[in-house]
């Protein structure tokens, strides 16, 4: 079972929030649970239950075919009695999410063994946004745990969180604890811990298709929010070239490191045995080819490069963009940064401990 790049199928995801046209990332989406005409607020591209597209793995669930995986594929830094350890998915929110915040790993194992005991930090990239897209991350100066749920209370807790205008090609991290909401009128591909706790603190007062009313979890929720200095909120980019390929470098934690690859020409990769890496396409098309194949790759895909894959290349036959991620030793990570012309203080921006 030869380690090779694979095509991961997608899984649409109906939310109340979610929007009915998915284009131009998937101009012909199927319809969701709900069927034909309902919204659709995710799209899933590494959940455990993702299928493989193509490979040795083909038809089968990411998350069973993680437990079996060689260390070839997983690396062999991974962790194959755990969960598969990173969720990659696109949101397209066409009202407001709710305003909500996620536990960190610590308050996940003592209070929602029953859910996969992970929590949740993510960070959000813009594929696209309107003129007006917005949103809310991190508490605003002077906000307190009882202002913050008198706010709750009375309707208004939208004030107490920081608004961030955003555009096409921003990126956002949202660390556990973060208070946040998302705004109409983007597409963002999210990129995460496992984990889909989520703890409302406010829904616009909507409510499920029987009329019964949203689900909050308000107690849960002061329990976790960080009330201390605001980690969260836009990221300043930090970029280096590699000959005609440009590199954008956005955060890395001990969760997930984030980058942006974009190229009109040949980019020469080379894995890491350590570890494997997703790369999502978000413009562009072409081949990817490796020593025992190739196949074509096309826009909103997500593929699973194995560990022990070796070097491996893509071949553009338009401008490319590509997201990648994957689960970085931090020290080795800043050594790679060092290595691609980055300085201390640059690298010191990126990684968050």
């Amino acid at each position: 079972m030869k380690p090779s790049p694979c095509l991961l199928e997608p899984a649409f995801v109906p939310r109340i929030w979610g929007a009915k046209s998915l284009a131009p990332l998937f101009p012909q989406s199927p319809p969701g649970e709900g069927g034909v005409g309902t919204p659709i607020g995710e799209v899933w591209l590494s959940g455990n239950d993702c299928r493989f597209a193509t490979g040795p793995f083909t038809k089968r669930a990411l998350g069973e075919a993680w437990q079996e995986m060689p260390p070839e594929w997983t690396g062999t830094h991974a962790e194959r009695s755990a969960p598969f350890p990173l969720l990659v998915k696109f949101l397209f929110p066409e009202d407001k999410l709710s305003v909500q915040v996620h536990p960190n790993d610590d308050y996940a194992r003592r209070r929602e063994a029953g859910k996969g005991s992970t929590g949740k930090t993510e960070v959000w990239y813009a594929v696209a946004a309107r003129e007006d897209a917005e949103v809310f991350v991190g508490l605003r100066s002077g906000v307190t745990a009882d202002s913050f749920r008198r706010a709750i209370g009375d309707g208004t807790v939208e004030n107490c969180l920081a608004r961030l205008k955003v555009a096409a090609g921003d990126a956002i991290f949202v660390p556990a604890g973060t208070a946040h909401t998302i705004g109409p009128g983007i597409v963002l591909c999210e990129v995460q811990e496992n984990s889909d706790l989520t703890y409302r603190v406010f829904d616009y007062n909507r409510r499920n298709p029987d009329g019964t009313a949203r689900e909050l979890h308000i107690e849960k929720a002061m329990d976790v929010l960080n009330f201390g200095e605001q980690r969260g909120g836009k990221v300043q980019p930090v970029r280096a070239g590699a000959g005609c390929c440009e590199i954008t470098h956005y955060v890395a934690c001990p969760y997930f490191a984030f980058e942006g690859w974009k190229s009109v020409s040949r980019v020469d990769f080379e894995t890491d045995p350590e570890h494997f890496e997703l790369f999502v396409v978000i413009g562009g098309a072409g081949r990817i080819v490796w020593q025992e194949g190739a196949s074509d790759y096309a826009l909103a895909q997500a593929w699973f490069i194995p560990a022990g894959l070796g070097a491996w290349r893509l071949e553009p036959a338009a401008r490319t963009t590509v997201l990648r991620a994957f689960v970085p030793d931090l020290r080795r990570y800043a050594a790679q940064l060092s290595a691609r012309g980055v300085s201390a203080a640059d690298a010191a921006q990126i990684i968050r401990q």
